[in-house]
């Protein structure tokens, strides 16, 4: 490949962004890495400072604005890790949702539509509907999601601004033959989360954990017995890699992708495993009432993805716990300050 090729990452400043910024910046030497990201989060600097050190060019533009469309330079890819993320503040915060997420994903095409660019898009699983589930479900026996699943029924409303860029995007695709991957996507964990609500289950429980800070099982009961598959990061981004240089032979796809069946876990035993790395027991409050956004479990199927790429996730779930767990011991002190 020539060595003029380039990749712009939205949200690059952002948990899975900065990762995915620095694994492709050592796992592609033919390509630049640029991210563009408003620093909006007071934690995106500490992400920052990071992609600096490895001289990746970050755009500190909001995606939604028309500076955006203005950047002069013309990129190979642009990976959409750009979102707001949470699921349960969408209730509260409808429209700020819908135009971050929405506006977010028109613009980009709009760029990707300019540039001529290939676009790949990191979509959710919470695209599938709510289940509402008042009987008990076990880890072994309840159903795998993947691409044929029905999409059909209530989200949420940060699930519908997710589905609805997806429709967006093969829109995009028929009319300006905009060439395309979504990857629709569970848990993502691995260094760079900080123990926030919004940064996802795994990090928030491990830093609560290792503070002795509160935490309740919410939901079906408050027993902890939902269920959901955990991807570390850089399984994640070596999927990235392996779909950018093979993208020619493999555009227009929708992947189902997540840590499957082996790396699922119910919030029991995330508890229990958490206790055990941390050496910090103490009681978890119930709350029985069940949010109307909450799922009762999310189990992604890697059958398509692992057949036309041969990928497949190798970080078990103890190694992810040890592997955060270290990140958050490592800078303590700077993780502290950002609560």
């Amino acid at each position: 490949m020539s060595k003029n090729k380039s990749i712009l990452i939205t949200g690059g400043c952002g948990f899975v962004g900065t990762n995915l910024a620095i694994y492709l910046k050592k796992e592609l030497k033919n390509f630049s890495i640029y991210s563009v990201d408003i620093l909006k989060k007071n934690y995106s600097k500490f992400n920052l400072n990071i992609l600096k050190k490895k001289k990746i060019v970050n755009y500190k533009i909001d995606i939604t604005s028309k500076k955006f469309l203005g950047i002069k330079k013309k990129f190979d890819f642009i990976i959409d890790c750009s979102a707001d993320p949470a699921v349960e503040d969408s209730r509260k915060n409808t429209i700020r949702v819908f135009n971050n997420n929405l506006k977010t994903t028109l613009n980009i095409l709009e760029k990707t539509k300019k540039d001529k660019s290939n676009i790949i898009f990191i979509s959710s699983s919470r695209v599938y509907p709510i289940i509402e589930s008042n009987k008990k479900f076990r880890l072994k026996s309840v159903s795998i999601f993947d691409e044929k699943t029905s999409t059909d029924g209530i989200k949420s409303i940060y699930g519908y601004t997710k589905y609805a860029s997806e429709l967006l995007i093969k829109e995009y695709s028929y009319i300006f033959n905009i060439k395309y991957i979504i990857n629709r996507s569970g848990i993502i964990t691995g260094p760079l989360q900080f123990g926030k609500v919004e940064q996802g289950l795994i990090s928030l429980w491990l830093w609560r954990h290792l503070n002795k800070l509160k935490l309740n099982y919410i939901g079906y009961g408050g027993r902890g017995s939902q269920i959901r598959d955990v991807l570390y990061v850089d399984d994640f981004s070596l999927l990235i890699k392996k779909q950018i240089l093979a993208f020619s032979k493999t555009n227009n796809e929708l992947f189902c992708i997540g840590g499957g069946r082996s790396n699922a876990i119910t919030l029991k035993q995330l508890t229990e495993k958490c206790r055990k790395i941390t050496k910090n027991n103490f009681k978890i409050n119930s709350v029985s009432e069940t949010s109307k956004y909450d799922i009762p479990f999310f189990i992604s199927s890697n059958k398509k993805i692992k057949k036309i790429y041969n990928w497949a996730p190798k970080t078990n779930i103890n190694n992810i716990l040890k592997f955060n767990l270290r990140w958050l011991k490592k800078d303590y002190k700077k993780i502290k300050k950002y609560f």
